[in-house]
């Protein structure tokens, strides 16, 4: 299958510097070079093809390859900033027949060499994910986890119902627990007029009101004597009415 290229970062204008050996180990100076007179000007565009990183130099019109410096790590040897400026770097570029060698580039405005950067950065840190991706896809799913219960092994749940209006369920529960027969108090009347007991007196009277004179004890002598005194049942219309 093939892969396209795909570009990261254009700048239209890069200058390019030959630069002296490096003497010793502490890196390069962009001091040292000819920075009034440089070798060439053109474009830039850093690409990515597959796991591949390149940048490459060329023309601004034709667009003719002029160099091509591949990236295998960043920072690595491919691409070594100077020691005394942001603004340049140092190339490895390398030809069809595998030759290198290293050239100096650099920009007219920071920002340009800050893009570059981060592009850089950027471009190796997704290229590692991608790799940690790939590894764990081939190592296959992890071992399943048992979350099952063990043999002899309980959990405890502490539960609490809190009512809307605040009180606690568990003593209303208690209390309908122990309101069965036998266990509390009966429940209050209805709100309807029981009938008095046998012997009570008549609603609205007093209970122990005192007797009128010359009343007995026999309530049937009572009525007797009501038929005496000139009662209609002593009347002959109502004589049927028997005295006891």
């Amino acid at each position: 299958m093939d892969t396209y290229e795909s570009v990261i970062l254009v700048k239209p204008e890069v200058f390019v510097f030959n630069i002296p050996p490096r003497s010793t180990n502490r890196g390069y100076r962009a001091a040292d070079w000819n920075l009034s007179e440089p070798a060439w000007t053109g474009r830039m565009r850093l690409i990515s093809k597959g796991n591949e990183c390149a940048i490459k130099l060329e023309d601004k019109s034709s667009g003719e390859l002029y160099a091509k410096c591949p990236i295998e790590t960043y920072p690595g040897i491919a691409i070594e900033a100077v020691n005394d400026s942001s603004r340049y770097f140092v190339l490895r570029v390398q030809d069809d027949n595998g030759r290198t060698a290293f050239i100096g580039i650099g920009f007219g405005d920071r920002s340009d060499s800050f893009d570059l950067n981060v592009a850089l950065q950027d471009h190796f840190k997704w290229l590692k994910k991608e790799k940690q991706f790939g590894e764990e896809e081939e190592a296959g799913p992890g071992p399943a986890l048992d979350l099952g219960f063990k043999e002899g092994e309980t959990i405890k749940i502490n539960m609490k119902i809190t009512k809307k209006d605040g009180g606690d369920s568990s003593s209303r529960i208690k209390g309908k627990a122990g309101s069965g027969p036998g266990l509390g108090l009966l429940p209050p009347p209805p709100s309807g007029k029981l009938p008095a007991p046998p012997g009570s007196s008549p609603a609205g009277s007093p209970a122990h009101a005192p007797k009128p004179e010359g009343a007995t004890g026999d309530s049937w002598g009572e009525f007797t004597s009501a038929q005496s005194s000139g009662s209609p049942a002593s009347s002959p219309a109502n004589s049927n009415w028997v005295q006891f």
